[in-house]
């Protein structure tokens, strides 16, 4: 069962989101809390395998709520949720350390996969990287450390950086492209070594600041 820490400040709105992962059957939320200093100090208190946070709440937003656990080595993988769909929203969760970022909005069948796929150890970002978001990264540059001249991905590799950027997990990305899911992960790993990053969304990122998505 995968234990979640959910955070958002609406009542409605965070009983509507227990319920929904209540109808899984290998999800639970198993706290709740209304505000981010609440998330903070019940994170050290329990264990839990994912958190869904609001990236708007009262004393501490979600952001706040990720960094600081990363300065007090907690690692907790969480995903960011909001109604917004606005481009600082979203670089500013990638800077923070998030792994995922979902609009409220998302179907249940969407969550539920989200909170799998980043149980896992994986990333998954939804929306999908909108034009604005592409343009900015591409007028700004990345957010991340660049590297000089990154090694050329073969057409494979740009495929599957280019699912990935959709929010697609290895098991999508494995079933669209009719490949094992081994094999999705060593060309993911290959990709992160071209483009010399520590991370998929660090990838994604380079991947379109270069043209490559």
């Amino acid at each position: 069962m995968i234990k979640v820490l959910l955070a958002e400040d609406q009542t409605i709105v965070r009983r509507g989101i227990a319920s929904l992962l209540a109808l899984t059957d290998d999800i639970r939320v198993t706290a709740e809390v209304s505000d981010g200093a609440e998330a903070l100090s019940v994170a050290l208190t329990d264990d839990f395998d994912v958190a869904l946070l609001d990236i708007r709440m009262p004393q501490l937003s979600g952001t706040q709520v990720i960094k600081e656990w990363a300065a007090m080595d907690k690692s907790l993988p969480a995903i960011l949720l909001t109604t917004f769909d606005e481009d600082g929203l979203f670089l500013e969760a990638v800077q923070a350390g998030a792994h995922g970022f979902l609009l409220k909005d998302v179907s249940l069948e969407r969550l539920a996969e989200a909170v799998r796929v980043v149980a896992r150890g994986e990333r998954l970002f939804q929306p999908v990287l909108t034009e604005r978001v592409v343009r900015v990264i591409r007028e700004r540059g990345t957010p991340f450390e660049a590297i000089p001249s990154p090694e050329t991905l073969t057409p494979r590799e740009r495929d599957i950086l280019r699912l990935i950027a959709a929010g697609y997990s290895n098991r999508e990305i494995a079933s669209v492209l009719r490949m094992s899911e081994g094999a999705v992960k060593n060309h993911t790993s290959s990709i992160l070594s071209k483009l010399g990053a520590r991370d998929r969304t660090r990838a994604v990122l380079r991947g379109i600041e270069r043209g490559l998505v």
